[in-house]
């Protein structure tokens, strides 16, 4: 049986872990709740555990609910519009005394906001289903399939699984071809590269995809991320970035997928903010000099140089001819879409490129940027 992290306080790996979680879902959700072409929020977490901590700690569900009052409950105000889209809460926990502490947590949080609120009713109250179930059970139901395949409702989706086994190649298919639909899981990356070769890991993963260098350990969850980027179908854009975390001497990891590219802007600021080397360790994983050190420089960092090396040579070869398409790269190689702004103007300061009229510097939200052509001299 796996260890239940909710019987003893959350080292430090989990509570990086759920500070992600938390940063990534604050990001999120305001985007969906003032969007007038979306009807209805869901927000599921389907490994949410008892809710809290031996110490008491918040766990995933409560912080969550957390989130989506907002700081000082302002998206409460904003959801008791009555234009605004209904949000609905689906917690799944399967294990009997974790799902009855989860209850119990819960229903508490929900008390303790409530005594202090002054609207008349509470957005979420009647709102948040919690069930104790299979999470296999659940993907096949009719309702939740009807949830994930709507394109007028909003999901974000945190599967917090222990190990690995739950999130098989038909599961992760199955939310990528959901439309506003973003998700995040955790894996235990480590575990897959050490027994790879067991049943036990053959049953879920093509292990003649999985390749390590034996002599990288830290390699593991960017290897385990690209087996699951290869499940994506050619033609289909979409975004997919990994979070590796070392807790000891093993090595973890979260994988967050969307289909939009606000969605993976968001979340690679957060994964930038908690590493601001490479976004996407809480360990060295690509060899840099240490904070402190005498050449230590976070904006020459080697994911930087190799991603901006990358992107010239693009650029140059006139495989990348406008603003759009090459912040979509960007992002893909796992660094924020500023990054190609910054070579943008290096190149045009070294008189390699000319840009037309409608050229601008902008680099978040990229979907509403105008779009301008580059010309190679």
């Amino acid at each position: 049986m796996a260890r239940d992290i909710n019987k003893e306080e959350f080292t430090e790996g989990t509570k990086l872990k759920l500070e992600i979680f938390q940063d990534c879902f604050r990001e999120w959700f305001p985007v969906f709740i003032h969007n007038p072409f979306i009807k209805q929020v869901y927000v599921y977490d389907l490994f949410a555990g008892s809710g809290k901590d031996a110490v008491g700690n918040a766990g995933s569900p409560l912080i969550l609910l957390k989130e989506a009052r907002g700081d000082h409950k302002q998206h409460c105000v904003s959801l008791s519009d009555k234009k605004s889209p209904a949000v609905i809460f689906g917690f799944n926990e399967k294990e009997k005394q974790k799902y009855n502490e989860l209850e119990s947590n819960v229903r508490d949080s929900l008390k303790s906001c409530r005594s202090d609120c002054k609207l008349a009713e509470c957005p979420f109250e009647n709102n948040i289903h919690i069930r104790q179930g299979d999470f296999h059970d659940l993907l096949a139901e009719k309702r939740f399939l009807e949830v994930l395949s709507n394109k007028h409702f909003a999901k974000f989706i945190l599967l917090d699984q222990y190990g690995f086994s739950q999130i098989e190649d038909d599961v992760f298919t199955k939310l990528v071809e959901s439309p506003k639909t973003d998700f995040i899981f955790f894996i235990a990356s480590s575990f897959v590269k050490r027994f790879k070769d067991m049943p036990a890991v053959t049953a879920y993963f093509d292990k003649d995809k999985i390749i390590y260098d034996e002599t990288q350990p830290k390699e593991c969850h960017r290897v385990i991320a690209n087996y699951f980027r290869n499940l994506i179908p050619q033609n289909k854009e979409y975004y997919l970035h990994s979070f590796t975390i070392k807790k000891g001497t093993n090595y973890y990891g979260l994988i967050f997928g969307s289909n939009h590219t606000f969605g993976m802007e968001k979340f690679l600021r957060v994964c930038w903010k908690e590493d601001p080397l490479g976004g996407e360790s809480n360990c060295n994983i690509n060899n840099d000099y240490e904070e402190g050190s005498l050449f230590y420089d976070s904006s020459a960092s080697n994911k930087r140089i190799e991603v901006k090396k990358l992107l010239v040579e693009q650029i140059l070869a006139g495989v990348i001819t406008d603003n759009i398409s090459g912040m979509k790269l960007t992002m893909r190689l796992g660094c924020e879409p500023k990054i190609f702004v910054e070579v943008i103007e290096e190149l045009l300061k070294e008189g390699k490129i000319n840009v037309d009229k409608s050229f601008n510097r902008a680099s978040a939200g990229i979907h509403k940027v105008k779009k301008y052509q580059i010309e190679v001299k």
